[in-house]
């Protein structure tokens, strides 16, 4: 078996932290959810972007302009990219956010995509519409799903002194951080701060970097 890691070298670092972004839009709704990890990862990589807040009755009209028909977007330069974690990623690397090598960024993809799945159960609540079938699905979750998943996510961030991965501030924190207040609200868990205290801490802890703070001191406000 070969187990040769590849490294990063400086030079290749430098390709994404000198990379210029001359300028940059993000397109979302007046919301955090899974939009917020994007406009505070430019914040913290100190890059100046249109922060392009679209009303839910101006969205139809905007939706075939999006790669995917779907928000949110980032804009670099006129061009388009699509999918929240892929973006998310991007400005990891760019900003150097990420592993040392490739099994270290496996290791924050797979958190991420565990947050991701817990996020997925609830989502699904939230947009079913037979309010008998809405209240089994919540049911089943808080019974057979949440309470093994939060438990396995809290031992994750505490094993890592208080972020996602490694050890260390990377951007699978950004997504925690920015989705974390919509991510209450769809689980529906009163007392999920008490129950799992490293889950506030690490969102505190991404949002009092100076930067990002400065960000989130100006922006306009969203509940979740």
């Amino acid at each position: 078996m070969n187990t040769t890691k590849i490294k990063r070298t400086e030079k290749h670092e430098n390709i994404y932290l000198h990379r210029v972004m001359p300028t940059a839009k993000v397109y979302y709704f007046q919301l955090k959810a899974v939009g917020e990890s994007i406009r505070l990862l430019l914040a913290y990589g100190d890059q100046d972007f249109e922060d392009c807040r679209v009303a839910k009755e101006d969205w139809p009209a905007l939706k075939s302009s999006m790669p995917f028909g779907q928000m949110p977007v980032l804009e670099i330069d006129g061009k388009k990219y699509a999918q929240s974690t892929a973006i998310a990623r991007y400005l990891g690397r760019k900003y150097g956010l990420v592993g040392k090598d490739i099994e270290e960024d496996f290791e924050i993809d797979q958190i991420v995509d565990f947050f991701n799945d817990i996020r997925t159960k609830a989502s699904a609540i939230l947009h079913e519409t037979d309010e008998n079938v809405k209240a089994r699905m919540q049911e089943d979750n808080e019974k057979n799903h949440y309470p093994f998943m939060l438990k396995k996510l809290d031992e994750i961030i505490t094993k890592n002194n208080g972020h996602m991965a490694l050890g260390k501030l990377t951007w699978a924190d950004f997504v925690f951080a920015g989705m974390y207040d919509c991510f209450k609200f769809i689980l529906k868990i009163s007392d999920i701060d008490v129950k799992y205290p490293s889950f506030k801490k690490l969102q505190d802890k991404v949002l009092a970097i100076p930067k990002v703070k400065a960000f989130c001191d100006k922006a306009p406000k969203a509940d979740f």
